[in-house]
């Protein structure tokens, strides 16, 4: 190609090292600055291999002042990919399994050191370092959005007081991922909505996950606070997100037609069940939950005698409620043709409402499940619950104007 044949000797060597990485799949990231071609206001250059509809792609990741902007080439493109690119950057970057290159350039020369990583480093298995690297980079700590948001600063290093809300990202984009692969891609994109999407943090992050592997991201976060949706709104757009808006409403008020992944964190009492229902009516694919504030059956709590000396304490009673109202949420779920999973998505050291319920749709799935809502029927008799919101809304049996409609 023509880029190659001007290549100063360690220019070559660097392309070398990169082309031998990739193929022997020790390749981590390559990063291009001092950018110096056509496109204005590119700042860098981000590159990872990345797996992409069963094959692996060369995925740049282009840094402006403003936005980001992901493309994905073929790998068998990539060798020139980055030798174009590299021509019009004065220093590049390379990270391997064993090393790191960096190339700078001059008018005069080109100057290339190596480094090589420690021995222990050396130790570990490719592939098991390549796992490695997948689960701390499931959000990019460069991503532009993330200072929009307030929870990098301009070198793009976390700010100390936002560690915490950084970690919950990255553990609930990982959840999302590992769930996203297991779902029907779309031809014509993924719809997500997000209920209570609130300062936009999980809502922008998904949508920058999405957009970088690929996917043809349409996500709305939907929020009551007026203030909340201008804010979120404005992130958007000076990221770059095009696709991404916010709804001022709630559960209630918001009734989307389509809908592929639906989201509720932390949406209070019932709305949790206004929120699984839409998902549901709607065929969503995915429905994750995490409730808060379960108000509705502890009322109605009549356990069994057994138990009368355990749940005269206070605390146990409101946690047998809150037990009680999710499981028989994950059960409707189940029943309703949903793979169905209950867990604690993140340490209570950061949050107390670190209760995950998941759910992906069986392809499978003809008619309600009655040997699970019998099961579910059990659980109401033993505890003498009478009503449970979801089931309400699901048989077409609500009937309580007005509650559940914030979140």
């Amino acid at each position: 190609m023509s880029t190659l044949t001007t290549l100063s000797d360690q220019e070559q060597q660097f392309l070398d090292t990169f082309q031998q990485a990739v193929e022997r799949d020790q390749f981590d990231r390559l990063i291009l600055s001092q950018y110096k071609g056509e496109l204005q206001d590119l700042e860098k250059m981000t590159l990872r291999v990345i797996p992409l509809n069963e094959q692996r792609v060369l995925s740049c990741l282009y840094r402006y002042k403003t936005q980001d902007v992901t493309k994905n080439y073929p790998l068998d493109e990539a060798l020139f990919q980055v030798a174009s690119l590299l021509a019009c950057c004065k220093q590049a970057n390379l990270m391997t399994v064993d090393e790191e290159l960096q190339l700078k350039k001059n008018k005069k020369k080109a100057m290339l050191t190596r480094s090589k990583h420690k021995a222990a480093m050396n130790q570990v298995k490719p592939a098991e370092q390549g796992h490695d690297r997948i689960k701390q980079r499931f959000v990019d700590q460069d991503s532009i959005f993330l200072q929009h948001l307030g929870i990098t600063d301009q070198k793009a290093q976390i700010i100390p007081s936002m560690a915490r809300k950084w970690k919950q990202i990255n553990k609930f984009v990982e959840i999302f991922s590992g769930a996203l692969a297991q779902i029907k891609p779309q031809a014509e994109g993924l719809r997500v909505v997000d209920f209570g999407s609130g300062k936009g943090y999980l809502t922008c992050a998904l949508y920058d996950y999405m957009q970088k592997h690929g996917q043809t991201p349409y996500v709305t976060g939907v929020e009551l606070n007026p203030k909340m949706v201008e804010f979120c709104q404005n992130v958007a757009q000076q990221s770059g997100f095009d696709q991404l808006d916010f709804f001022q409403g709630d559960v209630r008020t918001y009734a989307p037609e389509f809908l592929d992944v639906m989201i509720a964190l932390h949406a209070c009492d019932v709305a949790t069940d206004f929120a699984i229902h839409s998902g549901i009516r709607l065929n969503a694919q995915m429905i994750m939950c995490a409730p808060c504030c379960h108000k509705e059956l502890r009322p109605q709590l009549q356990a069994p005698k057994v138990l009368s000396p355990m749940l005269q304490f206070g605390i146990h009673a409101g946690q047998q409620a809150e037990m009680l109202t999710d499981t028989i949420r994950a059960l409707l779920l189940k029943a309703y043709g949903y793979e169905t999973k209950v867990f604690e998505f993140v340490a209570l050291e950061h949050t107390s409402k670190n209760k995950m319920i998941l759910a992906t749709k069986r392809k499978d799935y003809q008619q309600p499940d009655q040997v699970v809502l019998a099961q579910i029927q059990a659980l109401k008799e033993m505890y003498g619950i009478q009503k449970h919101s979801l089931e309400l809304l699901l048989n077409d049996q609500w009937d309580q104007q007005g509650i559940g409609s914030k979140c």
